[in-house]
Parts: C-alpha cells; sequence; structure tokens
C-alpha cells in the first residue's frame, strides 16, 4: 500500500468547498496536513470558521487551519452570498466555535510548507490570491515543497459562472491567477469542463437531511441552499459540486482525462475577465474528461453509505 500523500489544501469555503475539505479528511489515502483559507464564496473571517467547522465535524480537529488572503491583488473585494448563504455554508449550522476575525496573513503558504516535509500536494479550490503571493515572495522555495499541485479553476468550452467566460475562483483576483499559470508551478487544472458534469439531485440531497451521521445532515443542510440557488438560477434540479473533484482525482488516480492545453488568462473588465484562454505560454494539463461514477462512490466516505445505496436501488450508481 502507498503511503498517504502529505496535502495542503488552499480554500475558500463555500458550500462545495466543505465537502471537499470533509472528503479530504475522511480519505485515507491522503494526509490532510493544513487548510489555508481566503476570501471568495465568503469573507475571510466566516471561511476560516467554516473550514474549522468542516474538520470538527469530520473528526480532525487537530488538522490546522490558517487564514490567508482576505482580499483580492487589485480587485474590489467580491464574495457570493446569493450562491452559498450569509454564512457561506447555506442553511448549515454555523455555530462560531472559533475566533470570527482571524488576521489575514498573505504570505500563509509559505509558513505551512516550510513546517512540511516535502514533496507536498497543494489542492487550490478558491481564488488563488494566496498561491500568487507565495511564489511572489520566494518562488524557488515553493517549487522545492510542491510536488504536485491540482487547481479547481478555469474553463475552455463550458460557460462560466461569474461572467460569460470565467469561473468564479478565476474572476475574483485575474491578476493572481495569471502569475500562477505564467509560473514554472506544475498545473493540473480542473475547471468548469468537467465539474458540472458532477452533480447531485435535489432528492438525493433531501436524503442527506435524514441522514444518521450528523456530518452528513450537516453537508446536507449546505447542499440544499445550493439546490435552490440552482434550480432558481440555472433550472437545475439538483446542484453541481465543482471542488470534489481534486480530491477525487488524488484519491482514484486516473478518475480525470487531462489534455495539455496553453492557457493564458485574460486581465481585462469586460465579460472575459479571468477568462482562460487557450494560446498562452506555456503548456498546462487541463480536466476534460470526468468518471463521475467513481467520484459519486467516493462521496459515499461522507455522504454515508446509505447514499450509495440509494443510488444503486434507484439505478444511479
Amino acid at each position: 500500500m502507498r503511503p498517504a500523500r502529505r496535502v495542503i489544501i488552499d480554500a475558500d469555503p463555500g458550500i462545495d468547498d466543505v465537502v471537499t475539505i470533509t472528503l479530504a479528511a475522511r480519505s485515507p489515502e491522503i494526509s490532510l496536513v493544513g487548510v489555508t483559507t481566503t476570501y471568495g464564496n465568503a469573507p475571510l473571517a466566516l471561511t476560516t470558521r467554516n473550514a474549522r467547522i468542516a474538520l470538527m465535524l469530520a473528526g480532525r480537529p487537530d488538522i490546522p487551519v490558517l487564514p490567508g488572503a482576505d482580499r483580492p491583488r487589485s480587485r474590489p473585494l467580491a464574495t457570493a452570498p446569493e450562491t452559498h448563504g450569509k454564512s457561506g455554508i447555506g442553511y448549515a449550522s454555523a455555530v462560531p466555535a472559533v475566533p470570527l476575525a482571524p488576521a489575514p496573513h498573505h504570505t500563509v503558504l509559505l509558513d505551512l510548507l516550510d513546517a512540511v516535509p516535502p514533496p507536498v500536494t497543494l489542492v487550490t479550490i478558491g481564488p488563488l490570491t494566496n498561491l500568487a503571493a507565495a511564489l511572489e515572495a520566494d518562488a524557488p522555495f515553493v517549487l522545492s515543497r510542491v510536488g504536485y499541485h491540482i487547481g479547481m479553476f478555469g474553463s475552455i468550452h463550458e460557460r462560466g459562472n461569474a461572467n460569460r467566460w470565467a469561473d468564479f475562483n478565476a474572476w475574483c483576483d485575474p491578476e493572481a491567477a495569471d502569475i500562477v499559470v505564467r509560473s514554472e508551478m506544475p498545473i493540473h487544472m480542473v475547471g468548469l469542463d468537467v465539474t458540472r458534469q458532477m452533480t447531485v439531485t435535489a432528492a438525493e440531497v433531501t436524503a442527506l437531511g435524514r441522514s444518521p451521521q450528523e456530518l452528513a445532515r450537516w453537508l446536507g443542510a449546505a447542499l440544499q441552499f445550493y439546490v435552490e440557488f440552482h434550480r432558481s438560477q440555472e433550472r437545475l434540479d439538483g446542484c453541481v459540486i465543482n471542488d470534489v473533484l481534486t480530491i477525487g482525482d488524488l484519491v482514484a488516480p486516473g478518475m480525470l482525462g487531462f489534455e495539455s492545453k496553453d492557457i493564458r488568462i485574460d486581465l481585462d473588465e469586460t465579460q472575459h475577465r479571468g477568462h482562460t484562454r487557450e494560446g498562452g505560454p506555456s503548456p498546462r494539463q487541463v480536466a476534460m474528461s470526468v468518471d463521475t461514477h467513481t467520484m459519486r462512490h467516493l462521496l459515499s466516505r461522507v455522504f454515508g453509505r446509505g447514499w450509495w445505496a440509494q443510488h444503486r436501488q434507484e439505478g444511479l450508481a
């Protein structure tokens, strides 16, 4: 059996982020050594709190959660309460069991990478501000510690979710995404081309609310808000869980099919802001296909065995 992969998650929790963080914490193939947080789906104080609550419910309160950037490099701060709720986690309980005013620390990734033996797998599922700051401060050090980087951002062909062309993570801080894409950082980009295929139905989310497991019920309450958003905005009777594919591919290598594409980030202020265009300076690995059956099975680690059994009974698995 291979040793567990040392993983750092940089996130902006966020409904799909808390599903992803709990999945990583519950996966024996992964040694989750820390979570760094940023603004994005909610302000930094709330995303930091949400990550800590998620790890507590996953049975891993020992995993450190460290606040990073509280705003983009040069753009106005934007969050997504219409998508994730005012708390960032929909209808899930957000009891403030931890401080709500963490001090932002823009080079938090450098400190965490320094404290963890290499090689480290870095998973970025929020705006790329923290990673860009680390690269600008000491790129050789970051490259010497990070052996693999997989990030949820971008879109090649799929319509954006922040504007016509861009996903929310690249749109929030396109300058940061540009720094990362132009760096020597190894990049496996997991964008909307594959994440939009990872849907959970409204009926499945409702069933989570009846689970005997506290974590599953909590995630179900968060996802219920997501369902209502997707129903009103996209006429989808369910929701898209973007970020989980990053952890899924670490746990089940080959679940995502990657293609080499030359990528650049559009920095203008039109509908192309944050657009991950083809035709960039260097080739990047971009996910263009996904085995959703495998991903659904992995989600039973946080949704419970009953969720997967329901899939099989209804012919969805």
